[in-house]
């Protein structure tokens, strides 16, 4: 069993900082990529960032203010967040992608960003 804590979240002010964590433990033994996903209400899960094997992505909404990076040592990855907006507010989840392609989701942390 695989289990994923996430870790970070918080309410902020508009141009604020939060840097998420989310920590792999278990039965994983080797991991191909991680992101981080959100999901605002009445709103589809969207991919926010990702980093893999000598990658990494954006959406453009964060593209400029978010930073991913992940310790391999520790299967952790970190979503760094800065000059926060009101529209960033959402549930942010990691997704974890092992080697065998199975993939693992947290349970998500609420970022709230007042204007």
């Amino acid at each position: 069993q695989v289990q994923l804590v996430e870790s970070g979240g918080g309410l902020v002010q508009a141009g604020g900082s939060l840097r998420l964590s989310c920590a792999a433990s278990g039965s994983i033994f080797s991991i191909n990529a991680m992101g981080w996903y959100r999901q605002a209400p009445g709103k589809q899960r969207e991919l926010v960032a990702a980093i893999g094997r000598g990658y990494t992505n954006y959406a453009d909404s964060a593209k400029g203010r978010f930073t991913i990076s992940r310790d391999n040592a520790k299967n952790t990855v970190y979503l760094q967040m800065n000059n926060l907006k009101p529209e960033d507010t959402a549930v942010y989840y990691c997704k974890v992608v092992a080697t065998s392609q199975v993939y693992y989701w947290g349970q998500g942390t609420q970022v709230t960003v007042s204007s």
